[in-house]
């Protein structure tokens, strides 16, 4: 059948899809509705289980409906499937690069999977290259490029026959600030060849880059339209609050209790508060300023208002945690620091060969406090973290963790930390309580201690309806319940988060951080590393890495004002971040 050129990039009609059978099947989509316009960048937004992924592969044509139908250009998904990879490029969450490949050869394997002429590969090869900017790099391993890099030869394998409908399922998570940028670029720039794309994401700051935006939720349309749309009923509402009575975390923690607030998060030396109505309900020694509303405020609000809704394992209802049966909404005075800091590193290096990853780094981590380690791919942050976790020995330099010297003594120390890995690292043909049971062993927790520990787990992260399910067939939200839950399992007085939220919706993210700051309440030193620029607000001090050196280190406020300058007086934290960074390395690209 001829497909008609005023046919929308993608269309589907009353559209659902399940997964599994009986009382444990998930519903992925219900009766969808959408249409996502030509020639425009479309977001596509929703909390963990929403049916992102899979809408994304339905229009992919690499999944059926179960019912209603699904259209790319026109093209009917089932019955002329064979006929929609010639119009679509498609990036999945984890592409499928070849790690012993170089660049090039990764490039023409996708390019013969792909059917691309041999005559048209050279032209396309070096267009792309030059596009991404990995035409220096084209004979390196995949396997050993940074991960905005990865994330980049992904791309463009993804865009080689030149589509006319670009899926991108969360092509950003993991990558640090400036490489989601140079992505967007790229993203933004396909509208010039009249590429449409659709592209789900788990940053809602990236909404700015998007005509058209679409909102998901258990499923289903919650909303749809520009981000402005989402915006302009939440003008009025949306303020800066301050306050000399209350440091940030307990203002945080007081708002976020007081009836009529939708929203509250630490930004910047206030909390960034969304009303449920007007007027704000302020308290003597506060301080309101009105502020403009962002598209994650509307998100965030969105979604609050339909938590009443019945929950389901696909997305689990974000209500108030406890850690250590202490009520996180409860402000609790951070206890004194204890004299010995919890870390400590000195002169710290590891080399690879003639590369040194890391050079001669130093900072210490105190007691009860939350300490974060930034820096863009390639850093040498999570060499430095592998280092702290007892994971990779250092080559020269001083480690103490916990009071025991990581260069001989690192088992020892291990029983006193807790580690929550970047990638989900728990055993996913494991059930949720087989692993609890697993990580309760290894631990050495015995006898009513043991069982306890498991008991707070289930009640503590609210996975008592989930036990029996594998930990590969979880929701990220409940993937990362899970994670902490083992982390925290034998009472470490330390605990490593290496990119804990990554690919986690705002909810999820906004619960973890209530936890994070009640461990901390109660005297556990945490280290964080983190690509979302807004949960550097949530450390106490930080230190910036870059090209394996520490660029700059201090308090939140003290980084940022590090980077003020006469163009922006009062950067936020992801504008610090790329600021120093690029001046950093341009500064190296200077020196003899």
């Amino acid at each position: 059948m001829p497909v008609a050129d005023t046919a929308p990039a993608l269309l589907v009609r009353g559209a659902s899809k399940s997964f599994g059978r009986g009382a444990g099947a998930v519903q992925a989509l219900r009766e969808l509705d959408l249409s996502i316009p030509r020639g425009v960048v479309s977001g596509l937004f929703g909390p963990d289980g929403a049916g992102k992924t899979t809408l994304l592969r339905l229009a992919a044509a690499l999944l059926r409906p179960d019912a209603g139908e699904v259209r790319v250009f026109g093209l009917h998904s089932v019955d002329q499937a064979h006929a929609i990879p010639e119009s679509i490029g498609y990036m999945p969450q984890r592409f499928g690069l070849y790690d012993e490949l170089s660049v090039q050869e990764n490039l023409e394997l996708y390019a013969d999977l792909q059917g691309l002429a041999h005559a048209a590969r050279a032209a396309r090869f070096a267009d792309l290259l030059r596009l991404t900017a990995l035409a220096p790099f084209g004979g390196r391993r995949a396997g050993a490029l940074s991960g905005g890099m990865r994330q980049k030869l992904g791309l463009a394998c993804a865009l080689l026959r030149q589509p006319r409908l670009l899926l991108l399922d969360e092509p950003t998570v993991g990558v640090d600030p400036i490489s989601r940028r140079e992505l967007w670029d790229i993203i933004v720039g396909m509208r010039r060849h009249g590429t449409s794309v659709l592209v789900s994401t788990a940053y809602l700051d990236e909404a700015q880059w998007c005509q058209h935006i679409v909102l998901l939720q258990q499923g289903r349309v919650l909303a749809q339209g520009a981000a402005a749309d989402f915006q302009a009923p939440l003008r009025g509402r949306c303020h800066m609050v301050r306050s000399s009575a209350l440091g940030r975390r307990q203002l945080q923690l007081a708002l976020q209790r007081r009836p009529g607030v939708a929203d509250a998060l630490l930004q910047g030396e206030g909390v960034r508060v969304v009303l449920d109505a007007l007027p704000p309900p302020a308290q003597p020694g506060e301080t309101w300023e009105p502020r403009e509303p962002l598209f994650e405020d509307a998100f965030v609000v969105a979604l609050r208002r339909r938590q009443a809704a019945p929950a389901t394992v696909a997305a689990p209802a974000a209500a108030p945690p406890r850690a250590f049966g202490v009520d996180a909404t409860t402000p609790a005075p951070a206890p004194a620091p204890a004299p010995a800091p919890v870390i400590e590193v000195h002169g710290l290096r590891r080399s690879f060969g003639a590369f040194v990853a890391v050079r001669d780094i130093g900072f210490e981590v105190r007691r009860g406090e939350v300490f974060g380690l930034l820096g863009a791919n390639g850093a040498g942050k999570s060499t430095t973290f592998r280092m702290l976790c007892g994971l990779l020995a250092p080559s020269a330099g001083s480690l103490r963790v916990a009071g025991e010297d990581m260069r001989h003594a690192s088992m020892q120390a291990r029983r006193r930390i807790g580690y929550v890995a970047q990638r989900f690292a728990l055993y996913g043909n494991l059930s949720v309580a087989q692993n609890l049971q697993f990580f309760a062993s290894a631990y050495a927790l015995r006898g009513a201690e043991r069982r306890q520990r498991l008991q707070w787990a289930c009640d503590e992260f609210e996975l008592g309806a989930v036990t029996r399910s594998n930990a590969s067939e979880l929701a990220q939200g409940y993937r990362q319940r899970l994670a902490l839950a083992c982390a925290l399992m034998h009472h470490p007085q330390v605990l490593f988060l290496d990119e804990p939220t990554s690919g986690v919706d705002p909810l999820a993210r906004r619960e973890f951080w209530q936890r994070i700051n009640a461990l901390a309440a109660q005297g556990v030193s945490v280290l964080v590393t983190t690509h979302f620029m807004d949960e550097a607000e949530y450390c106490d001090r930080l230190v910036l890495m870059s090209q394996g050196e520490i660029l700059a280190s201090g308090t939140p406020r003290e980084i940022r004002q590090l980077a003020r300058t006469a163009q922006q007086p009062e950067p936020d934290m992801a504008q610090a971040f790329v600021g120093l960074v690029q001046a950093h390395e341009a500064a190296l690209r200077r020196a003899p």
